[in-house]
């Protein structure tokens, strides 16, 4: 009980302080500190309420195990992250929306393949990832390659759609005017239409950072070699050692952040000529 009353009086006092923040004039501090002290309200309330009611860590085990777990097994941590991570997700990510983006520009060219390859392409994107993980690992193997191959397949078509509509985002008129330069196509590519397609691909981008983690975790649960963070999730629950499983969740979360914040750190310095980005200057 003594644990359950100190993070409620923890709240309320983070509660006022925080609403007090978010009322004061916006500068760097205050756009810290806000959700940096909301995330620890969050976790000290987790902290409490398992303490308090006795929770079996089992069920959920505290945040203080779960970073005791984390520090302890940094190397295995560290292994998984560079074979799910690095190995799976980061290269399927470069291969498919590089393939993506090829494909666009053949698209682009082609109403044959506007009108025969974006319907397919929709309805490759809804097939389920439970489905397709297992033939590819029977595809290409145990190792990282059925993972990369998962990954391309998951992130291709929405980088596609978003790349193809980005390339008619130019107007007639604007076209007009490089065809009067006599520019030829792949002038007109360089200096116009992939300009002013950048904020749709970045778009198609940032959506692929999510769907290449959670499809190379994915797929590891139907074969993998002994590490990867859905190889160690799947054994560690087996095993009841759910504060290794909440360890992998965390660097999971971590670098799906990080990847997501790079890319729109890019996004932010090849766009800066875009009205979106002016206005968060």
């Amino acid at each position: 009980m003594t644990w359950i009353v100190g993070v409620l009086m923890f709240w309320a006092v983070a509660w006022a302080v925080n609403a007090r923040l978010a009322k004061a004039k916006p500068s760097r501090f205050t756009s810290f500190a806000v959700p940096a002290l909301f995330g620890i309200t969050l976790l000290l309330l987790w902290e409490g309420i398992v303490r308090g009611f006795e929770v079996s860590p089992v069920l959920l085990p505290p945040p203080s195990s779960i970073a005791v777990t984390f520090a302890s097994s940094l190397s295995i941590l560290w292994g998984d992250f560079v074979q799910t991570f690095v190995k799976g997700a980061l290269s399927g990510y470069i291969i498919g929306c590089g393939a993506a983006v090829l494909t666009a520009i053949a698209v682009d060219r082609s109403p044959f393949l506007q009108r025969g390859l974006l319907p397919v392409g929709n309805f490759v994107a809804a097939l389920p990832i439970i489905g397709l993980a297992p033939i590819m690992v029977m595809w290409f193997g145990f190792d990282w390659h059925s993972k990369a191959a998962v990954v391309v397949a998951m992130v291709f078509f929405p980088v596609l759609v978003n790349t193809v509509q980005g390339l008619q985002a130019s107007d007639a008129m604007q076209r007009d005017l490089m065809r009067t330069y006599a520019a030829s196509y792949p002038q007109a590519l360089l200096r116009l239409r992939l300009p002013a397609a950048m904020p749709f691909i970045f778009n198609g981008l940032k959506i692929a950072t999510t769907l290449a983690l959670i499809g190379a975790i994915v797929a590891e649960f139907f074969g993998s070699p002994i590490k990867g963070m859905g190889f160690r999730i799947s054994t560690e629950v087996g095993r009841l050692a759910l504060d290794m499983v909440w360890a992998e969740i965390t660097v999971a979360a971590l670098a799906g952040s990080a990847f997501y914040g790079g890319v729109a750190l890019i996004e932010r310095s090849v766009t800066f000529w875009h009205p979106s980005q002016r206005r968060t200057r």
